[in-house]
């Protein structure tokens, strides 16, 4: 019994000894396949250095293309445009081969065969011979059909919102869904005529700016239903005594003061109640104050990193403060607030004298009586939460959160603890033209932006400023003030800020930084000119409009735009002087 237990055991042992013995032999897996290993790697970048997501690769090697190692598709770029592909050869091809690569993509200049250069990298342990290239690849813009039909789309979207024609939410919506229709249609038999693809499109979308605005509009929702709107539309009518001038310029003030602590769209869906209030008591048109207070909502959000989105795009990308900023755009903005603010107060007043105000003492009395705060209760939980979200958006640099997730977090949070009715809120309150609009218009902005015609205006900035710091702060504040009012400033600020990068490192003088100073005063108050320009602007009249006060693009254009070309002229007048 013995000895057959210990000849069991031996046996064992030697089973072990052989598995362990095996394991490894196991665990390395199949040898590799035979012959030259060629691992080639790169970026594919445009002129100022940017990474080129989406370009196709190829590699000749004798002028054939070859497949990468089990792959069948083309290799493609990343979204830092880096690529990297290994290939096997028959044994012997390399060094002696020819190796080639090249790129294409569309609305870009084809990248022709460019020879690498192999680099012997010793052999594996089945003794296969490996060799490694590294092929950094530039590529440029061209001027293709789709970047014709895609410019010409954003154009028709601006007459036709300009003109009145349609719906400006149908309007941009039916030039987002042609640009995408063209490209799987047109663009699948001549990639001349691609746009941008459905992912990009989505990915366009800021969905940051679409989540804030729906957790501020659920914000004031719930908050309307406290009476405290109508309560400070009481207050501010009995501080101003009936003076619908001196009403006016302190909306402004509070506004701008506001806005630069808030982002300005937010500002402006917490004061557009209680201006409509005011306005519906004085019996005058609420856009001759609305208007007034989404200007200086845009100015007062220039003067600090948070308060308006370009401010944001350019502090993260150049690694300014806050501190900074106010610094440099506090001043600027302050003395455009002041004389903007008496521009529109002069350019309103036949509206102003046309208010009501026979007898102060006795309308202020109505006022009180009439407007009450309602729900208390209601009033604490909304002012609290409302609070709390606003130090999370003073916070968002320190936490990296966007502010989209404060807002909708405050928002849904008292939406639960206040009892109300998400389904009531979100059909009654949440103003989804407006959203849907700016979907839209992110799409057609892409759209513009991938077949290049942004890239185009940014470079003829580049080429036109080059060597001269005088010329480059005047192009960079006056081409951003202008193509921002027609065209949504966040992309435009994007493309830029390469530019600008560049320019600081070419341009004597030009490393003080004032061209990041010219870049945010451009983007942000050229925003003012028309009602698409800035996003406060397009939640305003959304707002309004629902409220019954409809303001055309003209009309609009016509109050606003010669206050935001002398806030531009003192901008430039400022940067000149300062640096």
């Amino acid at each position: 019994m013995g000895k057959r237990l210990t000849s069991f055991l031996d046996i064992c042992v030697c089973l072990l000894i052989a598995g362990f013995l095996a394991g490894p032999a196991v665990a390395a897996g199949p040898p590799a396949p035979a012959g030259d290993h060629l691992a080639i790697s790169g970026l594919v970048t445009n002129p100022m250095g940017k990474g080129v997501k989406e370009a196709e690769i190829e590699v000749l090697v004798n002028g054939r293309q070859v497949k990468p190692q089990g792959q069948e598709a083309e290799i493609v770029t990343g979204k830092p445009g880096d690529y990297v592909a290994d290939f096997i050869l028959p044994p012997g091809t390399l060094p002696a081969a020819k190796v080639e690569v090249k790129a294409t993509k569309p609305s870009w200049k084809p990248v022709l065969p460019i020879q690498v250069k192999v680099l012997d990298a010793g052999k594996d342990t089945q003794g296969n011979r490996l060799f490694q290239a590294v092929q950094n690849l530039t590529m440029e813009r061209t001027v293709t059909a789709g970047f014709w039909i895609a410019s010409i789309i954003l154009f028709l979207v601006y007459v036709v919102i300009s003109l009145e024609l349609m719906h400006r939410t149908l309007v941009s919506f039916l030039g987002a869904a042609l640009i995408i229709f063209i490209t799987y249609t047109l663009g699948h038999w001549d990639k001349s005529f691609y746009i941008i693809s459905f992912d990009d499109a989505m990915a366009a979308i800021d969905l940051n700016v679409v989540f804030l605005l729906m957790g501020m509009m659920l914000f004031v929702g719930v908050m309307k239903k406290t009476g405290m709107f109508q309560f400070l539309a009481y207050k501010a009518y009995a501080l101003a005594r009936g003076n619908v001038f001196v009403l006016s310029l302190v909306l402004q003030i509070v506004t701008a003061v506001v806005s630069a602590f808030l982002d300005n769209v937010t500002t402006m869906l917490l004061v557009l109640p209680v201006t409509i209030e005011i306005a519906v008591t004085l019996k005058i048109n609420p856009l001759v104050l609305l208007i007034p207070e989404t200007f200086a909502s845009n100015v007062g959000g220039t003067a600090t990193l948070i308060g308006d989105p370009p401010n944001i795009l350019i502090g993260s990308y150049a690694g300014l403060t806050f501190g900074q900023f106010v610094q440099n755009l506090a001043l600027v903005s302050m003395v455009s607030l002041a004389v903007s603010s008496l521009f529109l107060l002069w350019w309103n007043k036949r509206e102003y004298l046309k208010a009501e105000v026979k007898d102060v003492a006795r309308t202020i009395g109505y006022l009180k009586e009439e407007y009450q705060i309602t729900d208390k209760k209601l009033m604490i939980q909304s002012l609290m939460l409302l609070g709390c979200t606003i130090l999370l958006f003073a916070l968002h640099g320190f936490l990296h959160m966007q502010v989209s997730v404060a807002a909708l977090f405050g928002s849904l949070v008292l939406l639960a603890v206040s009892g109300e009715d998400i389904v009531e809120m979100l059909e009654n309150e949440v103003e989804w033209p407006t959203l849907v609009f700016f979907i839209a218009l992110f799409m057609v902005i892409a759209g513009a932006e991938e077949t290049g015609l942004i890239q185009v205006i940014a470079n003829w900035v580049k080429d036109v400023s080059r060597g001269n710091l005088t010329a480059a702060i005047v192009i960079v504040l006056w081409v951003s003030a202008i193509a921002s009012a027609f065209i949504d400033n966040i992309p435009f600020t994007a493309t830029m800020l390469p530019i600008i990068a560049f320019l600081n490192q070419t341009i004597p003088g030009a490393e003080s930084g004032v061209l990041w100073w010219s870049l945010a005063l451009g983007a942000c108050l050229g925003g003012n000119g028309t009602m698409i320009g800035a996003s406060a602007n397009v939640v305003t009249v959304g707002l309004a409009e629902k409220a019954g006060c409809h303001i055309s693009f003209v009309s609009y254009m016509k109050a606003c735009w010669w206050p935001m070309m002398i806030t531009v002229t003192i901008s430039m007048v400022y940067l000149l002087i300062a640096y």
